[in-house]
């Protein structure tokens, strides 16, 4: 099972202190909660993409590959890659250079974005977010599988004889996870491919995450992709910790009261209450984060929030810290005896590389004997009899 954190990249005033970071100390602040995450033995990290303020996050893959080259072991990925309004020609080049660049130690996890105003600066209608999540992925998914792609839909340019490059590392695509809160056509979507679904509760109460996962798992099933447990589930979560769980809550309260998603709501203990949000111990988030299996089953993937609202930089590090010493050691050993024979682990590009039969020749030159050279992309003749048949 894997541990990790995400962030949205927000940009908000500490309500204790008045300051606000600017959006040079946000962008690097990300990079060091990745990089001691790393230290501290966590398995993913995930940035998000918004176009807005107050994010900084409008460039994934430009974090995702300056993390990496900073880290060791951590897997990267995002929290989301908006698949509605990034066209997906791009995402299929962006993320395939990313995997190289990272040797396949990314995934990607596909959202909506729930920010209206955002869509016709792409000149995208909201109104039809599930249609361009359909469509989009329909696009994505076969650039990364086909070598040439004709192409039509409603929502951009035909393509015809199109070859997106780079190809997949080792003849593999990037995992991908579906995002969604409230969607079951999304979790539909995930089902149908045998991708993974991701359901970011923590906004959400248990009952209605379980309906949700239930709904992948069972449409899962019957695409044939394996059994109803076997589906691969990931889900997020919050948690604030100190030493004693009182110190905790004093703590973070400012932080909840003032912070733009949930100031002039429901109160700290409500939220706590109705919701994943765990504000306490670190017991008492092993505690509340071993439940979640109750209600979704075995999963492979668990992510949580902790640098948002305004909390510096300080406090996001102990929240690392903490998580690494006291919270995810505990985690992977009860969730391992916990599991069901026949789950599977989390996809990684190592096991799906495995699955696939081996790494395939990407070279882009193939020969077809020796006398005669073929561009493997388009099929026309190389006119150089003695063009190279291997790039290194």
């Amino acid at each position: 099972m894997q541990f990790g954190l995400f962030s949205v990249g927000d940009v908000t005033t500490d309500p204790t202190t008045g300051v606000t970071p600017t959006e040079y100390r946000r962008i690097k602040a990300q990079v060091e909660i990745a990089k001691l995450a790393d230290q501290v033995g966590l398995d993913v990290f995930a940035v998000g993409q918004h176009h807005n303020p107050p994010f900084v996050a409008s460039s994934p893959t430009t974090t995702m590959a300056w993390i990496a080259a900073h880290t060791e072991n951590i897997l990267l990925s995002t929290a989301t890659t908006l698949i509605t309004t990034t066209d997906p020609v791009r995402i299929a080049e962006d993320y395939a250079t990313l995997q190289h660049l990272v040797d396949g130690r990314m995934d990607l996890m596909l959202g909506r974005g729930n920010t209206g105003p955002v869509y016709p600066w792409f000149g995208k209608d909201i109104r039809r977010g599930i249609e361009l999540s359909i469509e989009n992925y329909n696009l994505l998914h076969r650039l990364w599988r086909e070598d040439v792609v004709d192409w039509e839909g409603q929502f951009r340019t035909p393509l015809t004889g199109f070859t997106s490059t780079p190809r997949p590392l080792d003849g593999v695509a990037p995992f991908v996870w579906h995002g969604s809160i409230r969607s079951p056509e999304i979790a539909e979507q995930a089902a149908y491919y045998g991708d993974g679904f991701f359901h970011n509760h923590i906004f959400w109460p248990p009952s209605h995450t379980a309906r949700m996962v239930d709904l992948y798992r069972r449409r899962y099933e019957h695409y044939g992709h394996g059994s109803y447990d076997q589906a691969i589930v990931g889900i997020g979560g919050q948690v604030y910790m100190a030493k004693n769980s009182q110190d905790a809550v004093d703590e973070f309260r400012p932080y909840f009261d003032n912070a733009p998603v949930y100031g002039g709501g429901p109160s700290l203990e409500d939220f706590t209450r109705e919701t994943p949000l765990t504000v306490g111990s670190p017991e008492l988030v092993i505690e509340r984060t071993l439940g979640f299996r109750d209600y979704v089953g075995d999963y492979q993937r668990q992510m949580f929030l902790i640098d948002h609202a305004g909390l510096p930089l300080d406090k996001v590090l102990k929240q690392v810290e903490l998580l690494g010493a006291a919270v995810v050691p505990v985690l992977r050993e009860e969730f391992a005896k916990l599991r069901k024979p026949g789950v599977p682990d989390a996809p990684t590009h190592a096991s799906l590389v495995e699955a696939n039969g081996g790494p395939t020749d990407t070279a882009g030159i193939v020969p077809t004997d020796r006398a005669v050279q073929v561009d493997r992309w388009t099929g026309t003749r190389a006119e150089d009899a003695n063009v190279l048949t291997e790039v290194e």
